[in-house]
């Protein structure tokens, strides 16, 4: 051999013990994966049934809940459907009568304006007819009494019956002091039955009106909404406690339930009230029907006591017989406060 091709040899030899040696690591290996394996196997044969038996039942316990969540989804999705298709025809429904019943609505709305206009006409001009001051009638003394003494020889007057608007007067001052201290602000700590919120100026001129005006029976405009009517009626009734004490009875009207709710838990704060204060027997009943009220309130007058009438906003008609009664005060709503009323019926 020559020197250069002895490197080659070596290169050669190298090569193939490195050849050798991937080839026994990989039987190495094999052998090994192999042994694991039968390892694994008998591992697994000499495992006792019981723990077999428990992981069969844990697989089907699986299968089970698996099954039965697929069915509740499947329940929901129907269910989803359909309550998709109720929205849908709800709507459908919503739209077309509310586009339908506008004009019904408005035609209501407008009628009941012109019939209650047209009542209240009528109704002033009878009170305007009716003769509520007698003249005073003077009895000249007979030329037989001159002998007589002078009480008896003094001209005899008979007193004129009192005007309606007078009712209230001798307590007038009373009245306007409660009113300007309403006015002042509230009084959250006052006693029972008296008022404890403030009013704004317009109620305290509404008030007035009713009182010196209308000698306290007459209609007076809504305030707006139910809450400031029945805030207004809490001060009426916190002053007529003041003038009638015990004799004094609030009868509330309203033809709904929801409506009598309102005006009790009105009444309820802000006269500081409880439930055991709205009873037949109480200083506050409420009435559905005009009938039980009239009877209740000629109850009253009979007792010698004395019935104030309040007729909630919305009560489209006033029975005459309640016309009757010396203290009452009904709401007459404007034709928005009716338009809201007709289309929450519908």
């Amino acid at each position: 051999m020559t020197e250069q091709e002895l490197p080659k040899n070596n290169e050669i030899s190298t090569q193939t013990d490195v050849v050798e040696k991937k080839i026994k690591e990989e039987t190495s290996l094999s052998k090994n994966k192999n042994n694991s394996k039968k390892i694994s196997n008998n591992d697994y044969k000499n495992k006792p049934s019981s723990e077999l038996a428990i992981e069969s039942n844990k697989k089907e316990f699986f299968n089970i809940a698996l099954q039965d969540l697929q069915k509740q989804r499947i329940a929901l999705e129907k269910e989803i459907e359909v309550l998709e298709t109720r929205k849908r025809k709800i709507e459908e429904e919503v739209s077309i009568s509310f586009s339908g019943q506008s004009d019904s609505i408005a035609r209501r709305v407008k009628g009941f304006q012109d019939y209650l206009s047209g009542a209240l006409q009528s109704l002033s001009q009878s009170v305007e007819q009716l003769e509520l001051i007698a003249q005073p009638v003077v009895v000249t003394p007979s030329p037989l009494d001159k002998n007589q003494s002078k009480e008896s020889a003094e001209t005899e007057k008979v007193e004129p019956i009192q005007a309606i608007s007078d009712t209230f007067k001798p307590d007038k001052k009373l009245i306007l002091q409660l009113l300007e201290q309403y006015l002042e602000g509230p009084d959250y700590y006052a006693d029972p039955w008296k008022f404890r919120r403030s009013l704004e100026s317009q109620d305290s001129e509404i008030l007035e009106d009713w009182f010196f005006n209308m000698g306290g029976r007459g209609a007076q405009p809504s305030r707006g909404n139910r809450s400031k009517n029945v805030l207004l009626s809490a001060a009426l009734i916190s002053i007529l406690g003041e003038l009638y004490g015990d004799r004094f009875q609030a009868l509330i009207l309203a033809s709904q339930p929801e409506r009598l709710g309102e005006w009790r838990r009105g009444l309820q704060d802000a006269l500081g009230l409880n439930r055991e204060d709205f009873g037949p027997n109480s200083g506050i009943v409420l009435f559905e029907r005009p009938e039980p009220l009239i009877e209740r309130a000629d109850r009253l007058e009979a007792a010698n006591e004395v019935p104030l009438i309040l007729i909630d906003a919305l009560e489209k008609s006033i029975e005459i017989p309640i016309l009757q009664f010396p203290i009452w005060l009904a709401f007459a709503a404007s034709p928005d406060e009716l338009y809201d009323d007709d289309e929450d019926l519908i």
